[in-house]
């Protein structure tokens, strides 16, 4: 197969296209290196990265004409600075629909999507959350980009697959509370946690499903979730384990703000019935090998991509 990756240098695209070049198949990436690293994807005969954006509309549109891929894999998002509306919007609206009305242009067989759980909003009205949950996606400015590119691909018409995604952990993760943790505690700082709880799943186990959607598996809208949640304290005991501390760094419990969430978690069972059961890693195994890769290639940024969330780290 041929495979077209937006933002395949980054965390879930990389390990996509890494996979997806294993097994023999045709990759093509495009990513601006906002959050991706170059040295995410070794040089493959099978791959050709490009160092450009998908607001580039006539790029796009080439790319998409020329190397006729069979699939679009749409990872790339702007979600590091939640005051930056400018790039959000660059990025995940006009980018993203000049992938979508490319792919439907030139006949691309299958579209994947990946969104955030925050589209039912701060505050979802049950738990775990259905796919029957209305959308609410005003807490930020990434939350909103990301669900107007998910209307575009109903619009569409295109044959697609969206993951609505529980909190994504791994190597190459640069957003969220685990590289904050393990940056922190490297430079001596104290962290800070609230008495909340979210879903973690590792990048590997959602890559292996892509691929399985990458091949026919399921049409429109899943959630990829184990179906649990943790307390972030025991994710941030899982980074000091992961680090190997002769002591333990007390964090800093903070009790939740106005603006958090004790639970986002969600109903995993239409992507079960339709893709099978899923064997999720185990936290410690996926704190392991993020730590792992901090040792040797850092942080970077740190990204949150909103206000709130600081409040948890």
């Amino acid at each position: 197969m041929k495979i077209f990756i937006t933002g395949g240098l980054g965390l879930i695209g990389s390990h996509i296209a890494e996979m997806l070049l294993a097994r023999g198949d045709e990759v093509l990436v495009i990513d601006n290196l906002a959050t991706g690293r170059a040295e995410h994807l070794a040089k493959h005969p099978s791959l050709e990265v490009l160092i450009d954006t998908i607001a580039n509309k006539d790029l796009v549109y080439s790319l998409v004409k020329k190397f006729k891929p069979d699939t679009v894999i749409h990872a790339a998002c702007s979600y590091k600075n939640p005051n930056d509306w400018y790039n959000d919007t660059l990025t995940n609206c006009v980018g993203g629909c000049n992938i979508v009305d490319a792919s439907k242009r030139y006949d691309v067989k299958r579209f994947i999507y990946f969104q955030t759980a925050l589209c039912y909003g701060l505050k979802p009205q049950e738990q775990p959350i259905t796919l029957n949950h209305p959308l609410n996606p005003g807490g930020s400015s990434y939350v909103i980009s990301k669900t107007a590119n998910e209307h575009y691909i109903n619009l569409s018409g295109i044959d697609y697959v969206t993951f609505r995604l529980a909190n994504v952990v791994g190597p190459r993760c640069v957003a969220g509370p685990v590289p904050i943790f393990y940056q922190r505690l490297k430079d001596g700082k104290q962290c800070f946690v609230t008495k909340s709880r979210r879903d973690f799943v590792f990048v590997k186990d959602l890559a292996k499903t892509v691929l399985q959607a990458c091949d026919g598996t399921g049409h429109g809208t899943y959630h990829f979730s184990s179906g649990k949640d943790i307390a972030i304290k025991e994710l941030y005991d899982s980074v000091v384990n992961a680090m190997g501390f002769n002591h333990y760094p007390k964090p800093k419990i903070r009790e939740l703000g106005p603006d958090d969430a004790y639970s986002i978690l969600l109903d995993p069972s239409r992507i079960i019935a339709d893709f099978g059961e899923i064997e999720f890693t185990p936290i410690e195994t996926i704190i392991a090998e993020a730590i792992d890769y901090y040792n040797r290639y850092g942080t970077v940024g740190q990204y949150t991509h909103l206000r709130f969330d600081k409040k948890e780290l």
